[in-house]
């Protein structure tokens, strides 16, 4: 079971309406979970633009110590303000380590519900941490659609739109993966259309469906290959 953070209050400096939050946790690629500090003195920002590099906070893991980016705690008020918690500047206290102990390459997915286009985000990205991959970072170029993710390596593409994956979408990826020498790997909401599942197939790029509860499902046989490895 993942551990929650301790709660604090919140007042929303827009209506003024009080709140209790507590942070979510994230597993950690050891197993334990990782949970942002709150900052009990600092005042909650109103967000009024999101800014994909203030949308993430590093954390380390009180056991293992592996730093990681997670998304910036934040709260929905009832007035319809998104608040974003301050997060201490250290990181969550630290536990005395327990003596190490071997860990399986590959633990059980641990799937966010998705709610907006963030989750689909967070859920791709605990995916590919899965995978292996823990340099997770915002891609260096935007694709025409949905955000790119990337990590040593690899670049992945999240569409979180209601609109079917396009050919154009599978073979921009793919070209952009090939300009960083790097794989590439397709998350969408909405699926694909049957010419770009017959595109990727070609190019040789995974294709995932991610759906509501967060978990991807493997599309064509490369995602199946990626998902067993």
């Amino acid at each position: 079971m993942w551990a929650m953070s301790e709660s604090v209050s919140v007042r929303c400096p827009v209506c003024r309406c009080d709140h209790l939050y507590a942070a979510p946790s994230y597993p950690c690629a050891c197993g334990a979970p990782v949970c942002p500090p709150l900052d009990r003195h600092g005042a909650p920002l109103a967000v009024t633009h999101q800014m994909w590099d203030e949308a993430w906070v590093a954390v380390a893991c009180a056991v293992c110590g592996r730093e990681a980016e997670w998304p910036h705690p934040e709260l929905g008020c009832d007035c319809g303000t998104v608040l974003r918690i301050p997060v201490a500047g250290d990181t969550c206290p630290r536990a005395e380590p327990e003596v190490a102990a071997p860990v399986p390459p590959r633990r059980a997915f641990q799937p966010i519900t998705i709610r907006t286009a963030r989750d689909a985000v967070t859920a791709t990205a605990l995916y590919l941490r899965r995978l292996g991959y823990q340099d997770i970072r915002r891609a260096d170029q935007r694709p025409p659609s949905g955000i790119g993710l990337a990590a040593r390596g690899l670049l992945a593409q999240v569409d979180p739109t209601v609109r079917r994956a396009s050919p154009r979408d599978v073979e921009c990826l793919w070209l952009t993966a090939m300009t960083e020498s790097a794989h590439c790997v397709y998350f969408s909401l909405a699926g694909y259309t049957t010419e770009a599942r017959t595109s990727a197939d070609t190019l040789g790029v995974p294709l995932f469906v991610l759906d509501l509860t967060g978990t991807p499902r493997p599309v064509n046989s490369l995602a199946d290959e990626l998902d067993g490895a």
